[in-house]
């Protein structure tokens, strides 16, 4: 019997406690790789944990609050203590200010906005870096939306976060292009069923939008399947 596609691999997840991240989790272990649950919610963490080991898959659990000081760099420390290479790394945690008209953003919630999705992006990027040079085929998932690309009135914080998210991952894949076999790519998943969809559209029938394992499945084909140099996608249904 053939091992499954990832298997030997391991993986990093973060915002891996619910939405899209728990089901790509849940999906990479399925397709063989030892994946690295992190997020906030430890609870939450030990019910994917739980999932994923009922279903014959393996995991740890590495609490994370990305806005917290010197986390990702902990982090990164722990885990290069246990293995000697980081072969996935999907960013999924993402915060979603309230939308709002741009002069009447919310300072607070704003900056909280660009410290999770942009700063512990790099974070994480610089954090893991020489452990995914380690690895024969490294693949680096950041998880955006369409509004970094395309603004759209009243989706200006989260929009401009994005964008510059895209912004690092794009730089950092034509920088590590011809000196290593790292590849990057950036997936949008679409309108998905996720508790940042429904704060966004509170009016929406969730049923009416795809399930977060649509994309995970999605992320899980894409990197059991090769791609050259930088990579984005929209997931459709």
């Amino acid at each position: 019997m053939a091992d499954p596609p990832l298997a030997g691999k391991t993986a990093l997840v973060t915002g891996s406690s619910k939405g899209i991240g728990a089901a790509t989790a849940q999906a990479l272990a399925e397709a063989g790789a030892h994946v690295i649950l992190t997020g906030r919610d430890v609870r939450s963490l030990e019910k994917v944990e739980d999932r994923i080991h009922e279903s014959g898959g393996s995991s740890s659990i590495a609490p994370l609050d990305l806005t917290e000081k010197n986390g990702v760099a902990r982090l990164s420390s722990a885990i290069a203590q246990r293995w000697d290479r980081l072969d996935i790394l999907v960013i999924s945690a993402a915060y979603l200010p309230t939308l709002s008209s741009v002069v009447q953003i919310d300072g607070a919630e704003f900056a909280k906005a660009m410290s999770i999705n942009v700063l512990a992006t790099h974070a994480l990027l610089a954090g893991f870096d020489s452990l995914l040079k380690r690895a024969p085929n490294a693949r680096v998932i950041g998880l955006t939306s369409s509004v970094g690309a395309s603004p759209r009135p009243f989706w200006g914080a989260y929009g401009s976060s994005k964008a510059a998210f895209d912004n690092l991952l794009e730089s950092y894949a034509g920088e590590v292009e011809r000196i290593s076999a790292i590849r990057v790519a950036i997936v949008d998943p679409g309108a998905t069923r996720t508790q940042m969809r429904a704060k966004a559209y509170p009016g929406e029938d969730p049923k009416t939008v795809k399930q977060p394992s649509v994309v995970a499945d999605r992320i899980v084909a894409l990197l059991t399947n090769d791609f050259s140099d930088f990579h984005r996608e929209r997931v459709e249904e």
